[in-house]
């Protein structure tokens, strides 16, 4: 019975860890809470009949049975510093400089590729674990850096936490650096907890986790289900790994969580675009982020940088401002966008955020109103990171009274009355009505912005008029309107009449680019409209290439292509071009900006910093006009980099790969065929 209930343990012992991977590694589990814990049960049962088979790394062992009496000091191995930080892409790229120009003269080394990681800076509990032969020894805090508090007892009631690293060969022994953490989703039902219990609610998740961790019982810490993200190394004798890029592979192998979202870039110029972009996805994440960190991945790169009193050279904190405030949500409405993406808005109580009243915010889509659970009636913590605009952080859910009922998204259009549709990532519901009012507007507001075709005086007002009132259902109406059926119009006199009919008139003349632009279409911007542009210089070429054709252009992928290709052979898009070209809109690079053999031709230009006689679209649209392409990243391909005033980064790396570097009088030399 013995040997049966051994190999039953050890069997229930690897299910268990499976599963635990499975959700806190992978994010991907197999099986229902309930079903989880009736293994847990099973495996609990059977060592209480024969407790000579329970171990101290066993799934049941991860809360102790007495409180410590207090908290020990322990030494860490090696310190535990804390990463300067800064909330300025210029100090940003100031830092990466010092770093190439610290790498590059440590050891007499010569210039060498750096690659730079993005992670997401967790706004949680700094700790190290200690895993001997791959069992957790000891946990600790940060403290000073150099000695923390052994938080041992706690640190084993967190899940995400293996108390045996899942590896065949483990190193002898090794430190493990991480953040403790709780997601918003668990502090909505902690605080639910504490507010049945008749106990004051918790602030924000990085109280509830730094309060929780320093507990003396570990039972009361097993009570708030605390979360665990490794993201770094500190004594890694025997690790095996070169690179922080290679530390999360093998953490991943371990059966340790890593934070989702990390990437690598071989340019910090990269890295910055990447990150700025990524600051409006952040609402998509259940935990708190005040930031990212970046760093040097390669770890002899790292020692060579080495340290100063308090921070490593190798890292850095990215931060931006966050602003939370508590509000009321009064309503949810949804807006329909110019593609038919319908988007909720929560209407909100007013209240200040970031010296400003807010009385709105994102609540994205249908999916996160479900996950967190927004009802109208609610108190709502409202968060704006950045420029973003505000969104949803939580439900206090503690908070709520009475049961009002789940909000139900719409399943037609508000404006059109058509079925709504879900798109193919099956994430935002969409108007497939492309002759929708709402979808109108929105249209007709981003074809006559300034980065589009630029008409002054046709703004927001005015374009609901006209789409109110029949006068304009799509962009070629624009091109019939007179100045008589403009004038009753409000805000609208015979002057500004006349004018606006002249502005529409004059936009008839922008050129290709500035069309494909303002149409709207999937993923082309002005950079992209502009590379298409350069290989097909007519609309009848592009609409006649195939996908295939368009994702040969240079920095144009398969992705882009099928967007273009798709929307110019669909039935609308066809009517689209035929009416701008029946209205007299020119759909064709001029040809004064077409692209002909010239003194540039063949020749690769990238144009960084401020130049005084160019902006950056002129210097580039120069280029082209000269027969050159014009980049937006420096490589070995690179045959010139233009350098205006602080140039920044992409300077650096030019002299680095040893790419000529012109000044603004060099660069007119080569448009003059000097």
């Amino acid at each position: 019975m013995t040997a049966a209930a051994r190999t039953r343990a050890e069997r229930l012992r690897e299910q268990i860890r499976h599963h635990d991977r499975r959700y806190y590694v992978e994010a991907a589990p197999e099986i229902s809470d309930r079903d989880y814990d009736r293994l847990i049960d099973e495996l609990r049962e059977l060592e209480a009949k024969h407790p000579e088979l329970v171990t101290p790394d066993s799934p049941t062992q991860r809360v102790g049975d007495e409180p410590v009496p207090e908290l020990q000091s322990v030494r860490h191995r090696v310190p535990m510093l804390s990463i300067d930080n800064t909330y300025s892409i210029d100090d940003l790229a100031a830092w990466g400089r010092r770093v190439e120009k610290l790498l590059h003269e440590a050891e007499g080394h010569a210039a060498e590729p750096i690659r730079w990681v993005l992670e997401l800076k967790i706004d949680g509990v700094a700790v190290s674990l200690t895993y001997d032969r791959g069992a957790l020894a000891l946990a600790a805090t940060r403290g000073n850096g150099t000695v923390g508090d052994d938080i041992t007892h706690n640190v084993r009631t967190i899940h995400g936490v293996p108390l045996r690293l899942d590896l065949d060969a483990a190193p002898e022994s090794i430190e493990i650096r991480g953040e403790v953490y709780m997601t918003n989703s668990d502090l909505v039902i902690l605080n639910e907890s504490q507010a049945a219990q008749g106990l004051p609610p918790f602030a924000n998740t990085r109280n509830v986790a730094a309060g929780s961790i320093r507990l003396l019982d570990p039972r009361e810490c097993a009570a708030r289900p605390l979360r665990f993200f490794c993201h770094g190394v500190g004594d890694s004798t025997g690790l095996g790994v070169d690179s922080q890029t290679g530390l999360r592979g093998w953490a991943v192998a371990a059966g340790l969580p890593v934070a989702p979202g990390t990437q690598v870039f071989d340019s910090l110029d990269a890295l910055v675009e990447r990150g700025t972009a990524l600051i409006e996805e952040l609402h998509d994440l259940d935990f708190e982020v005040d930031g990212f960190v970046v760093k040097v991945d390669r770890f002899d790169q790292q020692r060579r940088l080495g340290t100063t009193a308090k921070s490593p050279r190798w890292a850095i904190a990215w931060k931006f401002e966050k602003f939370e405030a508590t509000t009321k949500l009064a309503g949810i409405r949804v807006q329909v966008g110019r593609g038919g993406t319908i988007t909720p808005v929560a209407d909100l109580e007013p209240v200040e955020l970031a010296g400003t009243i807010v009385r709105r915010a994102s609540l994205h889509n249908a999916d996160e109103i479900a996950r967190k659970d927004v009802r109208i009636g609610d108190v709502l913590v409202v968060e704006k990171a950045g420029k973003v605009i505000p969104h949803v952080v939580r439900v206090e859910k503690h908070l709520r009274k009475g049961h009002p009922p789940a909000w139900e998204f719409p399943t037609e259009c508000p404006e059109c009355g058509t079925g709504l549709v879900k798109d193919e990532e099956g994430v935002f519901i969409r108007c497939p009505n492309v002759d929708c009012p709402a979808r109108a507007r929105e249209r007709l507001r981003f074809f006559a912005s300034r980065g589009a075709m630029d008409i002054e005086g046709l703004g927001d007002k005015l374009v609901e008029q006209l789409v109110a009132t029949g006068l304009v259902k799509d962009y070629a109406d624009l091109y019939s309107l007179t100045a008589e059926q403009l004038e009753p119009l409000e805000r609208m006199g015979e002057k500004s009449a006349r004018a606006l009919v002249t502005q529409i008139a004059a936009s008839r003349s922008r050129g290709l680019v500035r069309v494909l632009n303002a149409l709207g279409i999937r993923h082309v911007g002005p950079r992209v409209a502009a590379l298409l542009c350069e290989r097909f210089p007519t609309v009848d070429t592009l609409a006649s290439a195939t996908a295939e054709e368009i994702s040969a252009v240079p920095e144009i992928g398969p992705v882009i292509a099928a967007s273009v290709h798709g929307w110019l052979a669909s039935d609308y898009g066809r009517r689209m071009i035929g009416e701008l070209r029946a209205a007299g809109v020119k759909l064709d690079v001029p040809e004064s900006e077409r692209i002909e053999a010239g003194p540039l031709t063949g020749k690769t230009l990238v144009v960084t910093g401020t130049l005084e006689g160019f902006s950056r679209q002129e210097a580039e649209g120069a280029i082209r006009k000269a027969g050159g392409r014009a980049s937006s990243s420096v490589s070995k391909k690179t045959d010139y980099l233009v350098a205006g005033l602080e140039a920044g980064s992409k300077l650096d790396k030019a002299r680095k790969l040893g790419v000529p570097v012109l000044d603004e009088a060099g660069l007119r030399r080569l448009l003059s065929g000097g």
